[in-house]
């Protein structure tokens, strides 16, 4: 994947979808998600005026799709290949910095101070297989860092502390700017008439620190050229892309390195413990039973959707389960449903607030999913820093494990994104995830 990096010409707006009247500011000063930048580099594709790209047949759903080359000149979707993940902060050094991990919270430090405990008693949690996690340290209003630097996290993965100045808050490299406006009536494009009149708004923008860019990797690969757009798109020079709301620029650039794609990567596992961290937010939606094509109900939220919510088990195949060249989809399905699941059931879980995620579509006669446009399904995402815990049967099981949840799988040298274990929005980013080693809390709890 290309490495690239976006420099605001301005302050930049991540409007969430919460109301922007009276004193809501609708928090456009956060730290944008995957899908910003992923739609922001799939407009740039479209304004490129590329010629003869592959055309994809449109509708999310493959048994309502025409893939007839008829409806595919017609009305096929364009750059249906682009993958994307980040945005994460980079500095002027060229360091990346990701989310801290939940289990690691203490000021200035990588060592884990959450562990989950043994279970004894009767307790609050859901499921009788999980356990409870406690705080190795005492009570404090300290609070950490919010971001950890690359090579903070791999020492973090690798259970050792890293060296101070690798530990950052948003407001070292970010901002907030605020603004105060008058609203448009949408039927006019004026103020102080309409659904606009005697209506202000007040809104929170985005600014980067000088140095400070947001690292984003991205590749769509043609089938057809045979070549990957992104890379035309840009050419070796910086092209201004539209990045969030309100028509605000970024200069893209792309940065050559030979170090592989600048995610931390996981150790070998030796043990049959493996902790399973979030780089990025992860959508589990919940899925309704369905008896005549074999679907179990799963409640989603915080549980992932390929573990079973009754027993906690791991619902992954091992081996290799990625889609061979020249292999039918209904092949590929039947060799993967035919495959082992690893051995190996979910013990904890470390999960922050849900992350809203949202959007807007634009009206689209030919999408048969929603033709008319409008507002998109709001989802609530895991946000990335969270922990699972798992247990499997035997080491190999866990190797098995980390190279099914790992971002780069079992490669130690990687130099493309394997895994993305988000049940939605795995293209845009969401759900990459890295494991390293854990074990019990020394203490056991005792609960009335």
């Amino acid at each position: 994947m290309n490495t690239l990096l976006l420099e605001p010409t301005d302050t930049l707006f991540f409007r969430d979808g919460r109301p922007m009247s009276g004193s809501l500011s609708g928090h456009g000063a956060a730290w944008p998600l995957p899908t910003v930048t992923s739609a922001a580099l799939h407009a740039a594709l479209h304004r490129a005026d590329f010629e003869g790209v592959h055309k994809h047949a449109p509708g999310r759903s493959s048994a309502r799709r025409d893939y007839s080359q008829e409806n595919r000149d017609k009305n096929g979707r364009l750059f249906g290949s682009l993958t994307t993940a980040g945005p994460f902060p980079v500095n002027s050094d060229g360091q990346w910095f990701f989310p801290r991990p939940a289990d690691a919270q203490k000021e200035g430090s990588t060592l884990v101070t959450l562990l989950p405990m043994a279970r004894n008693g009767a307790c609050s949690l859901p499921h009788d297989w999980l356990h409870p996690v406690g705080n190795l340290q005492p009570p404090t209003k300290d609070k950490p860092e919010l971001w950890i630097s690359q090579d903070a996290f791999q020492h973090y993965l690798n259970q050792t502390d890293a060296p101070a100045g690798h530990f950052l808050q948003d407001c070292a490299f970010t901002d907030t700017e605020h603004t105060i406006g008058i609203a448009i009536d949408p039927a006019t494009g004026t103020t102080g008439q309409g659904e606009a009149e005697g209506k202000i708004y007040s809104a929170h923008s985005l600014r980067l620190r000088e140095g400070w860019r947001m690292g984003l990797l991205a590749a769509a690969w043609d089938k057809d050229l045979q070549c990957d757009l992104v890379l035309q798109m840009l050419n070796g020079h910086g092209r201004k892309i539209i990045v969030g709301g309100q028509q605000r620029l970024c200069t893209t650039t792309v940065k050559t390195h030979s170090n592989g794609v600048l995610l931390p990567t996981g150790p070998i596992i030796t043990g049959n413990r493996v902790k399973w961290v979030l780089l990025s937010p992860a959508i589990f939606p919940a899925i309704h039973a369905d008896a005549q094509k074999g679907i179990q109900a799963h409640p989603g939220g915080w549980l992932p959707n390929w573990i079973s919510p009754d027993t906690g088990a791991v619902l992954l195949k091992a081996g290799d389960t990625t889609r061979r060249e020249g292999e039918s989809r209904e092949a590929w399905r039947q060799r993967v449903r035919s495959a082992p699941a690893i051995s190996a059931k979910l013990t904890a879980a470390l999960v922050g607030k849900p992350t809203p995620v949202t959007g807007y579509a634009l009206p689209n006669s030919a999408d048969p999913d929603r033709p008319e446009g409008g507002a998109k399904s709001t989802h609530l995402a895991v946000p990335a820093g969270s922990v699972y815990y798992f247990e499997a049967e035997s080491p190999e099981s866990a190797q098995k494990l980390a190279a099914a949840l790992n971002w780069h799988g079992s490669d130690p040298q990687p130099g493309d994104i394997r895994n993305r274990r988000s049940t939605l929005f795995g293209e845009k980013g969401f759900g990459l995830g890295v494991c390293g080693a854990w074990n019990f809390h020394s203490t056991n709890l005792h609960t009335a």
